[in-house]
């Protein structure tokens, strides 16, 4: 498999996860504080969105990607 059909593929799932899940989220540590042998820490949930138009031209591109990568080889 050459690195272009990869690449498209790639974009492709990527793509179409965008469009399913609309985004994801992850945990970040943001405070913490040590008071002798007790430790703080606080923990907020971020989440962030991809755009409809962004997972859909991933699709496109990647779906042109395997198109072209055909075509030459």
């Amino acid at each position: 498999m050459n690195p272009v059909r990869i690449i498209a593929i790639a974009l492709i799932v990527a793509g179409v996860l965008g469009l399913v899940y609309g985004g994801f989220s992850y945990t970040r540590e943001t405070h913490e504080a040590k008071v002798g042998p007790v430790e703080f820490s606080v923990a907020d949930r971020e989440r962030v969105n991809i755009p409809v138009w962004v997972g859909a031209g991933a699709v496109l591109l990647g779906g042109v990607l395997l198109l072209l990568g055909r075509k030459k080889g």
